[in-house]
This record gives structure tokens, sequence and C-alpha cells, in this order.
């Protein structure tokens, strides 16, 4: 029985919630160990893209991103996993650029040049997760990764750009941009500082 605040406190529920994991696990060919996703886009790359899907691993990323950004650890159970950590470290890098945004216009111009910057790819230093992806088994497979990570990049920036700047007045959603801190397993693609 609870007679106080301070028991309350010390009050420990006997569950813990639950990671979101993706649910797209009926995929034919992997990059190193990032599931070849087809995706809804028209920016050009090695994803299948598919206009009629109703939900692809970027739909996924963004619905489960406001609960698994507060998780430290995140049990990969798929390939397509590692796509959706991928994604969320993402995303929060878009939410960080976006704050500096006071329109779509501005936002939609800074998710396309932080598309094109460069970043690493697993195996490379200052790829954040090397423990958890491969390293691609040969300069071929680089190169095919890099052109599927900047695809994915091209088309996550753009969808989370419609999302905070959804609202009537046009201005930024709060209910995004309080997101942009947070560190999904305490990591982030861009480096220290910035």
């Amino acid at each position: 029985m609870i007679h106080s605040v301070s028991d309350f406190c010390c009050f420990e529920f006997p569950f813990t919630m639950p990671a979101y994991h993706s649910t797209l696990v009926d995929y034919t060919q992997s990059i190193g160990n990032l599931a070849l996703l087809p995706i809804r886009t028209t920016y050009r790359g090695p994803a299948p893209m598919n206009p009629k899907l109703e939900l692809d691993v970027i739909d996924e990323a963004l619905n489960y991103f406001k609960a698994n950004v507060f998780f430290r650890f995140y049990e990969i159970k798929s390939d397509a996993d590692r796509v959706l950590i991928y994604l969320t470290l993402y995303i929060s890098e878009c939410l960080k650029r976006l704050q500096k945004c006071s329109n779509k216009n501005q936002g939609q111009q800074e998710m396309y040049m932080l598309a094109i910057s460069k970043f690493d790819i697993p195996g490379e230093p200052g790829f954040p997760l090397n423990s958890v992806y491969a390293k691609p088994s040969s300069p071929q497979e680089a190169d095919l990764m890099r052109q599927y990570l900047q695809q994915l990049r091209h088309e996550t920036g753009n969808r989370v750009c419609e999302k905070v700047f959804a609202t009537e007045d046009g201005k930024p959603s709060k209910w995004w941009l309080c997101f942009a801190k947070r560190k999904f397993m305490d990591k982030s693609l861009s480096g220290p500082g910035q």
C-alpha cells in the first residue's frame, strides 16, 4: 500500500517498455548486414522503389521515433532493425538542423545539404556503431552501401521536414523539435561538437 509521495517514487513497475522493432523482415537482400528494403521515393539509389508501398522503413522510423529515442539500449532482431537504428539516429540529426529553420523552404534546403554532406559508413572510424554493423566486404559493396544510405537520407530528410512544418501557420512544430536534443542509444551520427 502506498502511503506517501516518497513511497510512490520508490514503487517499481513489474515490467519495462520494450523498444519498437521493424516489422519489415521479408527482405531478400542485404548490404553488409543492412537490409536492402523497398521504399517510397523519387530519389535514385539501390533501394527498390515501390510507390504503392503502404508502409516502408522510413515510415516505421518516423512512427517509432518518439518512443525509441528514449532507449539507451536496443536489441537488434533483424537486419531491418539496423536500418531502423540508422534512420532513428539520422532523424535526430535532421531535427537538430531544423531547429535553426524558420520555414519549410529553409528546412528543405537544410535537409538537402545534410543528405549530400560527407558521412561515414560502417567500418569507417567515424561511424558511431561499428560494433553492430558489418564492414562492407569490398569497395563495390561500400559504394553500394553509401548510395543506399544517401537515398535513405534524402527521403527521410524530406519526410521529417514535412512533419516538422505540417502546422497550419507554417512554423516548426515544437512537438517534433523538442526531441532534437535526445540521443538514441547515447549515439550521434555527427562528430563531437556538431
